[in-house]
């Protein structure tokens, strides 16, 4: 029998994908899970389970969380991506990563196949099938739920045809959890209109107390909290397990998706948040005001190319090489309050404070310059405004 590579959840649609390509493909079957910090041990396990219950070959817990930091999640923090103002790419940067691990496992095991379990309506199908056409254009790949279009119920109907009987209770709420946030889509976000309730959201309200935290940076990388030295991944899992106590970083994100419809999702993403925002002000006192313009147009390009699983076009190794050399100022200690819903950033410390100039203060006296240089400046400064006004107000 020919090998096939399943990129497996546990969920009903990759489960029905296992007998499927068992008994209607005659394929032997390897499944993959790869975690990008959406799975505790206990979780991965029971996966582990489920995946041999099913009958596959060999299952594989993956675990790529500090390779997806290492290669995507830092320059997101550099460019302080956010998809439309709003998203921080919560779950769909983690795809390429995921598939990326899962061509390495097919070609460890020399399959013939992979197949996953997206629908033919979202953008994970065009990210999955893109990385394994350019990395292994040689390896089929099937895509049973895209092809067969089958309700919820057949597929349950097909699993008890196929001696498994496991209960598949239709939940209300689709939740897709990674380091980086958690995605929540439901009845609400197919409208135009209605907001998520409360009970939607996984990380529920737990703390009321505001609570004064610091964020400590070095050369861009969150390393520490209340000043307590953390590698940037375990930062991050601190700061998530911190912040959602208090349901920081709820919002909806309305986006275009790669197939060219309009979209909407739910999300919490507290670490991301706050490490962003944090971030971000740190940048504005340390970096120069053409750095950060260049920098705003260069993250924005950066984030859509990953939303949409350009991650391989080699303007992404451009773009971070023009990030990374951006944040060799950007260290120092950021201080935050977080509160119920939200949080306040109240200011910063860093060596690299353009704001300790000895030139002069904004809206103060200035020791740089005197009245009459400002004067000129701003006499020369106006001129090419002077001269449209001139030209064009002419009846």
């Amino acid at each position: 029998m020919k090998k096939v590579v399943l990129a497996f959840s546990g969920g009903l649609d990759t489960s029905f994908c296992v007998k499927y390509l068992q008994n209607e493909k005659q394929l032997e079957v390897h499944s993959i899970l790869v975690n990008t910090g959406g799975f505790n041990k206990e979780e991965l396990k029971e996966v582990e389970q489920k995946a041999y219950d099913l009958g596959v070959v060999s299952h594989l817990n993956q675990d790529c969380l500090e390779t997806y930091y290492q290669k995507a999640l830092k320059y997101m923090v550099f460019g302080n991506v956010l998809k439309n103002n709003t998203y921080p790419l919560s779950v769909s940067a983690e795809r390429v990563f995921q598939a990326i691990e899962v061509i390495n496992y097919a070609k460890k095991i020399g399959a013939t196949y992979i197949a996953h379990g997206s629908t033919g309506a979202g953008n994970d199908q065009v990210r999955f099938d893109m990385i394994f056409q350019i990395l292994a254009p040689e390896i089929e790949i099937i895509t049973p739920i895209r092809d067969l279009k089958l309700s919820r119920q057949a597929e349950v109907d097909y699993l008890k045809k196929h001696g498994v009987h496991a209960s598949w209770t239709s939940a209300k709420y689709s939740v897709n959890k990674g380091i980086w946030g958690t995605s929540v889509g439901g009845e609400e976000t197919l409208s135009s209109h209605l907001g998520l309730p409360e009970n939607a959201y996984p990380s529920q309200l737990q703390k009321t107390k505001p609570e004064d935290i610091s964020l400590q940076f070095e050369s861009g990388e969150l390393v520490g909290i209340n000043s307590e030295k953390l590698a940037p991944v375990d930062a991050i899992l601190k700061l998530e397990s911190m912040a959602s106590q208090f349901a920081i970083g709820r919002d909806i994100h309305v986006g275009d998706t790669i197939i060219g419809i309009k979209g909407r999702v739910g999300f919490e993403a507290a670490a991301a948040v706050v490490t962003i925002k944090a971030h971000h002000l740190l940048e504005k006192h340390v970096l120069s005001k053409w750095q950060q313009n260049i920098k705003e147009q260069l993250a924005s390009s950066y984030g859509m190319f990953l939303h949409e699983g350009n991650y391989f076009d080699p303007v992404m190794r451009d773009i971070e090489a023009f990030l990374e050399n951006s944040q060799k100022h950007v260290t120092g200690t950021v201080y935050a309050t977080l509160k119920p819903y939200h949080f306040t950033l109240n200011g910063i410390e860093t060596e690299h404070d353009l704001m300790q100039a000895k030139f002069g203060s904004y809206g103060e006296m200035n020791t740089g310059w005197t009245a009459d240089d400002a004067k000129g400046f701003i006499k020369i400064l106006s001129t090419s405004n002077k001269i449209h006004h001139l030209v064009n107000s002419i009846s």
